[in-house]
């Protein structure tokens, strides 16, 4: 489930140091993954499982799988690449945002998980393992690089030179054919359940894509909000159409109509005044 098991790409340029987030998501991962390996496993209970999330509600193993790894070279490619890919974007995006899209999109990704398995299962009786794991978020993280920093440069292998773009599309690919295999002991479906809901998360946050709030809100005023930003907006104003409704019907049961703009009510009497 490691980018590492298959391909090594080296950091790119970027700042030093240790942001807050990726530090406290590599202490969770890390203290997990000694708990799960010398006291207790955590597969049955915190991995994820698509018949226990649909039939038994365990639906915080939508989060829960993304602290559970396998084995030690599991959890190293994993937290490699979290540390490689995520540092700029936490420094661009601030821990908040940073933290945000990362859990968006290991719970996007284990909801994939689910529908796919199912399925798969109903279609072709395929088996429904549990998953665990946090390539699902670390494949989102790349494709917001990808997003984000296009044209930069990574070693392949240490070798091989690629644009960050390209290396993306790569990865998607191969991880499209596996995912054909049944076989396979790699969650193809969570990598491109990663990358779908990264690309769909960030192209309804144009200041997040562009990494500033300025640039953001030129892009907005440029392009206009996306569907999702439409339907909140809609959503807002229907309440606030229905706020006022209410007042004007509370007003009328008092006996207040709108009056003349001096005092800005008319009342019947002087009984009817509010006293404050």
């Amino acid at each position: 489930m490691s980018i590492g098991t298959r391909t090594y790409a080296r950091g790119y340029a970027g700042s030093g140091g240790l942001p807050v987030g990726i530090r406290w998501l590599l202490i969770a991962n890390v203290v997990a993954f000694l708990f799960h390996s010398f006291i207790y496993d955590l597969t049955r209970w915190f991995g994820l499982s698509p018949s226990a999330v649909v039939t038994r509600l365990f639906v915080w193993q939508l989060v829960t799988y993304l602290f559970v790894h396998y084995d030690l070279s599991h959890i190293f490619w994993n937290m490699l690449a979290l540390w490689m890919f995520g540092r700029d974007l936490e420094t661009t995006w601030g821990t908040r945002i940073f933290l945000r899209f990362y859990m968006f999109c290991g719970i996007g990704a284990g909801i994939c998980v689910v529908l796919g398995n199912y399925l798969a299962h109903i279609f072709a009786g395929a088996p429904m393992p549990p998953t665990v794991g946090a390539s699902g978020a670390i494949y989102g993280l790349l494709m917001a690089s990808a997003l984000l920093w296009p044209d930069r440069q990574l070693l392949l292998y240490f070798v091989i030179p690629i644009k960050m773009k390209y290396f993306v599309m790569i990865i998607g690919a191969f991880a499209f054919y596996s995912s054909f295999n049944s076989n396979s002991p790699v969650s193809n479906v969570a990598h491109l359940g990663g990358m779908l809901v990264a690309y769909l998360l960030l192209k309804q946050m144009p200041g997040v894509l562009r990494g500033s709030a300025t640039a953001g809100a030129s892009a907005y005023t440029r392009r206009g909000p996306g569907p999702i930003e439409q339907a909140r907006q809609a959503y807002h104003s229907w309440k606030l159409q229905r706020a006022k409704r209410r007042f004007q019907v509370y007003l009328k049961k008092q006996g207040v109509t709108q009056g003349p703009p001096e005092d800005g009510l008319n009342h019947k009497d002087d009984h009817d005044r509010w006293v404050n």
